[in-house]
């Protein structure tokens, strides 16, 4: 899917800047921050997930019954 990213003169800086620094175009590294987010995030998620689930363990015991 095509579609048009606006940034601000300070991003489109830093974003080129580090495109530069790692040698790849500006769209490779959006793409990267983008794939680099979504990973995280994801990972956040499981983590505060296993940790409510060993912190709560009880209640949700006591819930599925």
């Amino acid at each position: 899917m095509a579609m048009n990213l606006r940034l601000s003169e300070q991003q489109s800086k830093s974003l080129r800047k580090v495109a530069d620094q790692r040698g790849i175009s500006m769209q490779e590294a959006a793409l990267q921050a983008i794939d680099e987010y979504i990973s995280h995030r994801a990972q956040k998620l499981d983590t505060n997930i296993a940790r409510i689930k060993r912190e709560d363990a009880e209640l949700l015991d006591r819930l599925s019954k």
